[in-house]
């Protein structure tokens, strides 16, 4: 079983999604599969062939978003180590090969977006970054070639 990461509010986020897919999304797509099939053969029916693969869609996504909630670790901050770099940490970091600060915040794959600054723990950097603590220098291997960053600081 593959163990998701989620803070609590990402945790709350995907719970409001699976609803909303639930009571709005599926019985959406119920209705117009019953529209579809009004109009006659199904065998040459493009409304019912576009409805019933929408609703294979939204079937997979909700079985999806099932599966990460079941399976969820619920990140508490009051039992995480400020001093050491862990899931649901937000690092500073100091870009020795651009000669600059990023910031990051490392969270489990279902809720990072690293165009915001929210990276998985499982992405090469987040990966990497677990475990160290303020000062440490980690060198990373990315797809773009080997990147080392200065740890700032870590926050919660």
């Amino acid at each position: 079983m593959e163990k998701y990461y989620l803070t609590p509010e990402g945790k709350a986020q995907l719970e409001e999604k699976l609803n909303y897919f639930k009571t709005v999304k599926r019985p959406d797509v119920v209705k117009r599969i019953g529209i579809a099939r009004e109009f006659g053969d199904l065998s040459e029916n493009s409304e019912y062939d576009a409805a019933k693969d929408e609703q294979a869609q939204i079937e997979a996504e909700i079985t999806e978003m099932e599966n990460v909630l079941l399976n969820a670790e619920v990140i508490d901050k009051k039992k995480m180590n400020a001093d050491t770099v862990s899931v649901g940490s937000t690092v500073k970091l100091y870009d020795e090969d651009f000669d600059e600060e990023v910031e990051y915040r490392i969270t489990g794959s279902s809720e990072s977006d690293p165009r915001k600054g929210i990276i998985s723990n499982v992405s090469p950097v987040g990966k990497a970054l677990i475990g160290h603590k303020k000062g440490d220098t980690v060198t990373v291997q990315t797809p773009g070639g080997t990147t080392s960053y200065k740890i700032i600081s870590i926050a919660l």
